[in-house]
């Protein structure tokens, strides 16, 4: 059956002023903002050609530094969190373009085929789409659910049909984001914030009793993570917060170790070499960490602050990199689009998943605190802070990473470990390790030293997958959030988790699940 849209007036709402959450994250409209007076503002109609074009495409952002809604609503360096979110509307859109596909299966909903003749062009795939990732972000983030309200309506959408008719665009499209976002809603994670307490839920708040062994006044033990006392603005530069007000971290999502994956029974299955580099008691070897360490904050170049921002910022580093891979096979329509969409945001959780797992695990210590307990007040040679360049009579309690420090233990990388599953995943898809992204990052844009660095424009080019995630693992040394043993040994623990998405995505792509 063909859908009919509704018409629309006012100017038009084009492309490059849409956003909405496929390859890793929750919907917004950038040009609405994140504000209850633009959700309910009248929405401008959209020019996208529901018959020919491809929503998935047609959403997404076309300049690497244009702003993005998604970082009101998470922290872009927030990995778990951010992850966890934005695998969502992926999962909803497979569902959703399921019953229009040949052979492929739901991941949570088992909506019946329907005639081919249903997808002879890309109207009914468009509007299911767009249904489903509307219920799904009102499951996980119904803050935001205004804002996708105002898109579905510039496309002449209704966003409150709620018709369930699996025989229509609509029905289907309902069906399968609401699908997504029951099974997932308590999958570990404390969406809903109630685990363990009757009232004034807490969502995403740590269920499991963690507790650090060191304070953030005190390192008792060495190895171990120490939270950090951090002004109140966590976010790189000049940003917003509490002038005067300093806080003690909390580490972010303990629980994500315990969410439900979907390669795995249990991330206790897969081994990793403890951290033996950062063990006070093998003395050389933690100083030599350290030592490393202040060695790369002292020769910092611009390309390398440069870098270190574009992967601290998921939502830049993480999620942009799958868009320009699909952007390069145009060969893929709606249904290559959405799984790989699906395959990338799987391959980063479930690598969380397992990475949080070995975090808490080892309880790693992060090298701000290694520095300070190896060389105390004594001075040394390092990055001296915005636009201080490299100075040489820091004392070493005064050390500071470039990049802030995550809320979390350090090894392994986080990023290194969910970027690494992301390539894998994206060469197993391809069949080709090639990614070929290249952007202009402006003068004196970055955050930490605004204004300041780069001293000129800098070329940012990752011919492929390979250059893009051993950039990755180098940038969170260049930021000073971890040891180099911790990234490298990250990279190979997160290919893993690539190749089990893969096989995971491919069989539901043939039919071949109960």
């Amino acid at each position: 059956m063909a859908f009919e849209l509704s018409p629309v007036s006012g100017s038009s709402l084009r492309r490059r002023s849409l956003l909405l959450g496929g390859v890793g994250g929750a919907a917004a409209l950038a040009t609405l903002g994140n504000s209850t007076a633009a959700a309910a503002a009248d929405p401008q109609p959209s020019d996208f050609d529901f018959d020919t074009g491809n929503i998935m495409d047609f959403v997404q952002p076309t300049d690497e530094l244009a702003p993005n809604p998604r970082a009101e609503v998470v922290a872009p360096m927030d990995l778990p969190v951010f992850i966890w979110i934005g695998h969502f509307t992926p999962i909803a859109a497979f569902d959703a373009v399921a019953p229009y596909h040949p052979t492929a299966v739901g991941v949570y909903t088992r909506i019946p085929r329907r005639p081919s003749s249903e997808s002879a062009t890309n109207r009914n795939l468009n509007v299911a789409i767009l249904h489903a990732q509307y219920q799904a972000v009102k499951g996980v983030l119904p803050e935001q659910a205004p804002l996708f309200a105002q898109l579905l309506k510039a496309f002449g959408l209704n966003p409150d049909d709620e018709s369930v008719d699996p025989t229509s665009p609509v029905g289907i499209g309902n069906l399968a984001g609401k699908g997504v976002a029951a099974a997932r809603a308590r999958d570990g994670m404390n969406l809903l914030g109630d685990i363990g307490r009757r009232y004034n839920p807490r969502p995403f708040a740590d269920y499991t009793g963690y507790q650090p062994v060191n304070t953030a006044y005190e390192l008792t033990n060495p190895s171990r993570w120490q939270p950090q006392l951090t002004p109140h603005r966590r976010r790189l530069g000049a940003g917003t917060g509490d002038k005067g007000v300093y806080i003690v971290q909390h580490i972010i999502t303990p629980q994500i170790r315990l969410v439900r994956p979907y390669t795995f029974r249990d991330p206790a299955q897969f081994r990793l070499a403890p951290p033996d580099f950062t063990d006070h008691r093998r003395r050389k070897d933690y100083k030599r960490s350290v030592d490393e360490m202040l060695e790369v904050s002292a020769g910092l170049t611009d390309e390398q602050k440069v870098k270190a921002e574009v992967f601290d910022d998921k939502i830049l580093g993480l999620t942009h990199s799958a868009l320009i891979k699909s952007r390069h096979h145009p060969e893929l329509g709606i249904h290559g689009w959405v799984q790989y969409q699906l395959a990338h945001l799987l391959a980063t959780l479930d690598a969380a998943i397992a990475c949080w797992h070995q975090k808490l695990k080892y309880d790693a210590v992060r090298p701000a605190s290694a520095i300070r307990h190896v060389y105390g007040h004594r001075s040394v040679t390092a990055w001296g802070g915005p636009g201080k360049g490299t100075v040489h009579d820091m004392p070493a309690d005064e050390w500071a990473s470039y990049l802030n420090v995550g809320d979390h233990p350090e090894y392994p990388s986080g990023s290194t470990t969910t970027f690494s599953a992301a390539a894998q995943v994206t060469r197993r898809f391809f069949g080709d390790d090639r990614l070929d992204w290249r952007f202009t990052w402006p003068a004196g844009k970055t955050r930490v030293e605004a204004g300041i660095t780069p001293a000129s424009d800098i070329q940012l080019y990752w011919p492929t997958w390979t250059d893009y995630v051993n950039d990755c693992a180098s940038s969170r040394v260049w930021g000073g959030v971890h040891f180099r043993k911790t990234v490298e040994r990250s990279i190979e623990f997160g290919e893993q988790f690539g190749d089990l998405v893969h096989e995971f995505v491919q069989r539901h792509v043939n039919g071949d699940v109960d």
